[in-house]
């Protein structure tokens, strides 16, 4: 059995997509009994410091500074370094591990950066976005200006990087080092889809991820203010530009409600999701968007951008809009409203594709096979 430690500071139920994608990474691997699993993650308010999903897989929680589920700032992850560390340091003492599977390559490829010198093993990494310079520029932009010299460190020592959309992978080589396209690896995200399906649908649209500004909700608020389509729009999530979203929903024409951060395995977000008749991901930069994911498994009919991981993992499947375009997404949110486009025809090439593509025991394959 081969036994692989992994960290990340984003874990069920805190942070985002990283967040479920490395438990279920671990859960399904530990399931086959081949690998035995150790998490080491950020500790928050009354989560247990130790919990054991089954026998194979583990999930140790440390002391953190973190104020808050959705979103964890540099400062607090550095908290986690030094916490992590100290418990790693105990767990590879105890019992030494095959491999690290390391999730984002800043801040937690430190890590893995410390313990390969320190205990020899070798760590993968898979990178997310905003570890990755020009992709969450409205956080992390100043941040990146000094962490080139570091990113290019961790990659060259990793034994593989693995990005979950060909445009992340293609970032990485052009803002951390083209050096490392022999080891950097596309195996998308995954998607169980007995998670959500879809339910009789309503006529709203449904939106939801965090409330960063390249997320792009200001746009969707726009596209549907100037008259009343006939249809609610319901937004869940949570993030700094929350009071100026409501604030500019103050004016539209058409009903807006705000969720707030729901866990996404909550009763009122899958049923949410399941009955939405339309789901809009608004994203400017998407790596690779889970909620993309459980969207198409849920039958909605998406509409997304048509840049970077979102037209990847779309495809055909859903219809594609300019970022920042307020008036080409209006016109794409008509169609569907109107009956101009066959909504019906959407929701069941959203299905099919996540069915053909994006099961997560295939995607789990991929991974045994790199680890």
């Amino acid at each position: 059995m081969q036994r692989v430690l992994v960290l990340n500071y984003e874990f069920p139920p805190l942070g985002g997509g990283a967040s479920p994608v490395s438990y279920e990474l671990a859960k399904r691997l530990s399931e086959t009994n081949e690998y035995d699993i150790d998490v080491v993650t950020m500790g928050y308010k009354d989560l247990p410091a130790y919990e054991e999903v089954n026998p194979n897989f583990r999930i140790h929680r440390v002391k953190c500074l973190r104020s808050k589920k959705e979103i964890c700032h540099p400062w607090e992850q550095l908290t986690y370094l030094v916490s992590g560390y100290l418990k790693c340091r105990a767990l590879l003492a105890s019992r030494a591990a095959d491999v690290i599977h390391c999730h984002f390559i800043i801040p937690t490829g430190v890590l893995a950066l410390v313990l390969k010198k320190q205990f020899g093993v070798p760590y993968v990494i898979t990178s997310h976005g905003s570890d990755v310079p020009g992709f969450n520029t409205d956080r992390f932009k100043l941040l990146h200006k000094f962490t080139g010299p570091l990113l290019r460190k961790i990659g060259r020592e990793a034994k593989t990087i693995i990005s979950p959309s060909n445009y992340l992978k293609n970032l990485i080589l052009a803002n951390i080092s083209p050096a490392l396209a022999e080891k950097t690896v596309v195996i998308p995200n995954g998607i169980d889809t007995k998670k959500f399906k879809p339910q009789p649908k309503n006529n709203y649209i449904f939106s939801s991820g965090r409330l960063l500004r390249r997320k792009g909700f200001q746009y969707l608020i726009e596209a549907v203010s100037g008259e009343n389509i006939g249809w609610e729009v319901h937004i869940a999530g949570d993030g700094p530009m929350r009071g100026g979203l409501e604030r500019l929903a103050e004016k539209s024409k058409t009903r807006i409600v705000f969720h707030g951060w729901l866990d996404n395995n909550s009763k009122e977000y899958k049923d949410l999701l399941e009955q939405a008749a339309v789901f809009v991901l608004a994203s400017e930069k998407e790596n690779a968007s889970n909620s993309l994911l459980e969207a198409m498994s849920a039958g909605c009919a998406v509409i997304t951008t048509n840049t970077g991981g979102c037209a990847e993992t779309v495809g055909e499947a859903g219809l594609l809009v300019n970022p920042k375009d307020t008036l080409d997404l209006q016109r794409a949110i008509k169609s569907l409203v109107d009956g101009g486009a066959n909504i019906n025809t959407f929701q069941q090439s959203a299905v099919r594709r996540v069915e053909s593509k994006y099961l997560w025991n295939t995607v789990a394959k991929e991974y045994a096979n790199v680890l």
